[in-house]
């Protein structure tokens, strides 16, 4: 995973840019009919039920956007919110708020949705040990936000980009001329270029599971697509050889049942690529 120094500096880059996408020459809507020296209160209010999230990231952009802004929270992140809840107050130059107010509502309505529905995956999985994986099926631009949302929800992060992790996946492995050329190539890769980065295979099926096993180093088998009993099976197979996530088309019908195949990490991409905004809006008081 990257360092918390580097996930910072995405957190940065984020806000710079959607800033600068956002506001560009000025925000002329403000600056027409506000006067500068206009001080001014919102409160930041849940018109929805779940979990909310994006309240430290919303700190951070009314600190970029203007650092004599205020805010008291109310709510924190993880928190369980429901309908007409207020999770902060924000105070200070009228122009300031308004010129924030987009860039933190749309964060927190994408972030919030993700948390939700990253927590209903994490209660469905209780007991089971199995925990819950995002992917990189994230929204260009804001795969950090996504992520931190995961976070806040309860959720684990797999890799964050390419370059923190290997995975050898179906294409990978079919241009590499086959598993054990895959992950020989891997390795030797590493060593010649001094890094020190985990190995997740992809089994397509129980013979190539098979394959994997014959060779040492791999972190985690990734299994792929298979159907309950096949699973059983590939974490027999496995055993404590290396560590096993299930993926492919998991949801909230069929996630528990996974999990009860005995495999330690379920990975989904649903948890940001298939979720609906929370609702939520800032207004003056």
């Amino acid at each position: 995973m990257i360092s918390q120094s580097q996930f910072d500096k995405e957190i940065e880059l984020i806000i710079s840019n959607a800033v600068r996408e956002d506001v560009g020459n000025g925000d002329h809507s403000s600056l027409a009919c506000i006067p500068a020296s206009a001080q001014g209160k919102a409160k930041l209010l849940v018109k929805d039920n779940g979990i909310i999230a994006g309240v430290a990231f919303a700190k951070k952009v009314f600190q970029y956007v203007d650092a004599n802004l205020k805010v008291e929270t109310l709510i924190e992140d993880g928190a369980k919110v429901k309908y007409g809840d207020i999770v902060f107050y924000v105070e200070g130059a009228s122009q300031s708020i308004l010129k924030a107010e987009r860039l933190v509502l749309n964060a927190m309505q994408r972030m919030s949705a993700i948390a939700t529905k990253t927590k209903t995956f994490v209660d469905l999985l209780e007991g089971t040990g199995t925990k819950i994986l995002d992917t990189r099926k994230t929204t260009p631009g804001i795969r950090a936000l996504e992520k931190w949302a995961v976070k806040i929800g309860g959720g684990e992060n797999h890799r964050f980009a390419l370059y923190d992790m290997i995975m050898l996946k179906d294409n990978h492995i079919d241009f590499a001329g086959g598993i054990t050329k895959a992950i020989t190539k891997t390795k030797d890769y590493l060593e010649e270029n001094n890094l020190d980065l985990k190995i997740i295979v992809e089994a397509r099926n129980l013979e190539e599971i098979a394959e994997i096993l014959k060779t040492d180093g791999v972190y985690r088998i990734l299994i792929d697509n298979f159907n309950y009993e096949d699973t059983k099976k590939a974490v027999t197979l496995i055993g404590d050889h290396c560590l096993t996530e299930s993926s492919g088309g998991i949801n909230e019908d069929t996630a528990r049942e996974y999990a009860m195949c005995g495999v330690d990490f379920i990975s989904s991409g649903a948890l940001t690529h298939s979720v609906y905004n929370m609702d939520l809006s800032l207004k003056a008081v």
